[in-house]
């Protein structure tokens, strides 16, 4: 009889595991999955084409019902299917509705919640995350009768909302408590350029301030109010002013948790039968919102599902690359240094055009490219190695077809 492996979490991190694990050993688990959406697993990062028009939900579908079906795998999904206990002594998971299934391996990929930071007067209609599908349809059908939308949060997820209400027809102003935008993955220099460019294309910024208070009437927002005084229209609010991990019940059943589901390089957590990967976990103090290093914990988790246990989980960079229209923008490392860096700059204001490589002791620690990020691979290839550039630090602004500088 196989064992069997249950997964709470039907997102990116869980089955991309279960997909890793079933190119190693397909006959190996029975496999039962639990997740709160009504869909099958689908790409995340595409819900901002979503958003804008360019694709539709099947197109952004990893794994649809027949997969599951395909694989053997049984799913139950909705949020009556959201497991709500763990009984870690008998092995069972308990869901809303009542569902139990036992377990041999269990595997946690809870993921993460949008911050939702607590504005007096946020609980009403139009203040909202954007995180799902949900999110999106209700996006959508705002701006299909509404004008004016904010977006709280300059980061990644904030400008690419921005731009897909933008897109929507709405008239879309974002603020952002910090003096420039990205400041997460760029720095004021290149965050000027983007913004520049960002506005070019319609968008309104409001930089150093953010949002005081959330005015409604009859129980759907209409106004914000910021914290230099001013008033602005809103139809609707986004928040995109982070994520925390979703630990509400890996603490309820006991494990070790901290800011996230606490993890071994194995990805297992302080009970060796739970293994727990993607954005709901946090390994040697690091958290996670990108998906390269959490396709990483995946595959390392598959591995030793597998029982082929030599794979150790490893923090490495992942750059960060910006998903509206016509920006070209690339950012890896820790890209403003400290005394013992150096640094080196390009500008061209007339090209719109912004690099900057940091390097300690002949290596590249980060780096930050804005309007042309050809190379970008390669240097992302350098840093993952910690090569030594010093044979090419003359011309390692120019890229890897620069001509060596004459003797």
């Amino acid at each position: 009889m196989k064992p069997k492996l249950v997964v709470i979490g039907n997102g990116m991190a869980g089955m991309r595991c279960i997909e890793t694990l079933l190119e190693l050993e397909p006959e190996h688990y029975e496999i039962t999955v639990f997740g709160k959406e009504p869909h099958g697993n689908y790409n995340r990062i595409m819900l901002t084409p979503v958003l804008f028009g360019a694709k539709n939900i099947d197109e952004i579908m990893i794994h649809d019902f027949a997969w599951y079906r395909n694989n053997n795998i049984t799913l139950h999904c909705g949020p009556e299917k959201t497991v709500i206990d763990v009984d870690r002594d008998r092995n069972i998971v308990l869901t809303q509705d009542g569902t139990q299934a036992s377990y041999d391996k269990l595997l946690i990929a809870t993921g993460s919640l949008p911050l939702m930071l607590p504005i007096p007067g946020r609980d009403v209609e139009g203040v909202m995350g954007f995180r799902d599908i949900a999110d999106v349809a209700a996006m959508i059908e705002k701006a299909s009768t509404r004008q004016h939308a904010v977006v709280l949060g300059g980061g990644l997820l904030g400008l690419e909302a921005a731009n897909g209400l933008m897109q929507r027809g709405m008239h879309v102003t974002v603020i952002n408590r910090a003096g420039h935008l990205l400041n997460r993955q760029l720095d004021r220099q290149a965050g000027a350029f983007l913004k520049k460019q960002l506005e070019q294309t319609g968008l309104s910024f409001r930089l150093g301030t953010t949002v005081k208070e959330i005015v409604s009437a009859e129980g759907h927002i209409s106004q914000v109010i910021l914290d230099d005084g001013s008033i602005l229209p809103a139809d609707i609010l986004i928040m995109a002013t982070g994520i925390k991990p979703n630990i509400a019940l890996a603490e309820k059943i006991g494990l070790d948790c901290e800011q996230g589901i606490v993890v071994q390089d194995t990805m297992q957590t302080s009970d060796p039968a739970i293994f727990s990967v993607g954005e709901c976990v946090q390994h040697q103090g690091q958290l996670f919102g990108l998906v390269a290093p959490v396709y990483e914990q995946a595959k390392v988790c598959a591995n030793h599902l597998a029982a082929r246990c030599d794979a150790a989980y490893k923090t490495l960079s992942s750059a960060v690359m910006l998903k509206v229209t016509g920006i070209d923008l690339f950012s890896v490392g820790d890209f403003a240094g400290d005394a013992a860096s150096e640094q080196i700059t390009l500008i061209d204001p007339a090209l719109n055009v912004y690099k900057k490589i940091v390097l300690k002791n002949n290596v590249i620690t980060g780096m930050v490219m804005f309007g042309d990020t050809t190379d970008n691979a390669w240097y992302l290839n350098l840093v993952k190695q910690q090569s030594n550039i010093a044979g090419i630090r003359d011309r390692l602004i120019f890229g890897p077809e620069a001509p060596a500088q004459a003797a």
